[in-house]
């Protein structure tokens, strides 16, 4: 039998069969989801991709858990409609369970050193997990080694953070970004004016999307960027910010690649202008897919980066999972867009739809990140709604 054991160190070494030749973290991701949604061509090389530090723990409190919310901004409607689905639905259902106690929820305004002195506040107040999003990428890195050195761990959905001591959860935002881009391009024929409306420069979501877009465009050489401005991913603010550069650009514009939400502020905008209205990229704005809606040429697909509700409850579900001990296999768990077409969105809403409505298309759970899909992110997946909380 010894005589063996040199053949078979060879024949493991000639075949590759050794823990270096198959790295944790993004290798462990199916081939086909990794094709979809971690084309690296089409990441942000900042997206964090290494195998998750959460692999092999579990939370050491027994459940029922109490999570803190340390949110940077609630003055728009897509934060709203993530609320909403929060304190709605995710809150009631998972305290039925057995699984969660409360959510304490902060709000810093856009201020990181407020979230950051929030976020350390919840720490040291005992809550479980503390979930973030939209955030900068970097500012909050030393509070969440706090948190993490405390045995509470931080999810950012919506958006990356760098540290390794964190979970992301989003959509590819370079690549949503880049898809909107040869959208734009492709839907006036790969020439003309654009202007390009960004979200809230300085955050992950907003600032990989904008790199997105510019890259996207930018495969079109006869395309133009004529501006670039911010809404603040608020409509209100899209509306007011395009009136003014309207005002002050009178040249031809033929269309505007502009991250939802803010759309339908700057579809009313275009509007009141008076000039002829160029295509516009729509996500999930209601108000701007019934104009869709009332004008079924005006646009050939609607592409949804972020469903508010959706985009939230993913986030919560990653974290319930880690809670739970089931192993994340990488920092960043990604989901694809979605497409959604006229036919969509005509059985969705009627001709009497409102076109000034702010609220939000949620294409749904099971679509945006379901059970099956998650399973493949988790080395001990199940159905975190069936976990025995006395078994913990």
């Amino acid at each position: 039998m010894r005589k063996l054991i040199p053949l078979v160190i060879v024949l493991a070494a000639s075949f590759g069969w050794s823990s270096a030749s198959f790295a944790e973290g993004l290798d462990e991701i199916p081939a086909d989801v990794r094709a979809n949604v971690y084309n690296p061509d089409l990441t942000d090389p900042a997206q964090p991709l290494s195998a998750s530090v959460y692999r092999d723990w579990k939370s050491s409190n027994k459940p029922p858990w109490t999570i803190g919310y340390a949110s940077t901004y609630a003055g728009n409607t897509w934060r709203k409609g993530a609320m909403k689905r929060l304190l709605g639905e995710i809150l009631p259902k998972w305290q039925k369970l057995g699984l969660i106690k409360d959510i304490i929820i902060t709000q810093s305004n856009l201020k990181d050193s407020l979230q950051i002195q929030q976020m350390r506040q919840l720490v040291d107040q005992g809550v479980d997990a503390i979930m973030i999003c939209c955030s900068n990428p970097t500012a909050l890195n030393q509070t969440i080694k706090y948190a993490f050195d405390r045995g509470v761990p931080t999810f950012s959905f919506t958006g990356y953070v760098t540290s390794e001591y964190a979970m992301s959860s989003s959509v590819n935002y370079h690549q949503a970004g880049y898809e909107i881009g040869r959208w734009m391009a492709e839907e006036i024929g790969e020439k003309g004016n654009i202007l390009v409306i960004e979200g809230i420069p300085g955050t992950s979501a907003s600032d990989s999307q904008n790199a997105g877009v510019l890259d996207g465009l930018s495969k079109s050489p006869d395309i133009k960027l004529v501006g670039n401005i911010a809404h603040m991913w608020t409509s209100q603010v899209g509306q007011a910010e395009t009136q003014k550069w309207l005002a002050t650009h009178p040249q031809q514009l033929d269309g505007i690649a502009v991250q939802s939400s803010g759309e339908t502020g700057v579809l009313q905008a275009l509007l009141q202008s008076g000039r002829d209205i160029p295509p516009i990229s729509i996500g999930g704005e209601l108000g701007a897919l019934c104009y869709w809606r009332k004008n079924p040429d005006y646009i050939s697909s609607a592409i949804q980066t972020w469903p508010p509700g959706d985009d939230i409850e993913l986030g919560w579900n990653i974290m319930m999972r880690t809670m739970q001990g089931q192993g994340p296999k990488i920092q960043s768990i990604l989901v694809p867009t979605v497409n959604i077409t006229f036919d969509q969105v005509k059985g969705m809403l009627d001709e009497n739809c409102d076109r000034n409505s702010t609220e939000w298309l949620n294409v749904g759970i099971d679509v945006w990140g379901g059970t099956d899909y998650l399973d493949q992110f988790f080395l001990r997946p199940a159905d975190p709604e069936k976990y025995d909380p006395a078994s913990h």
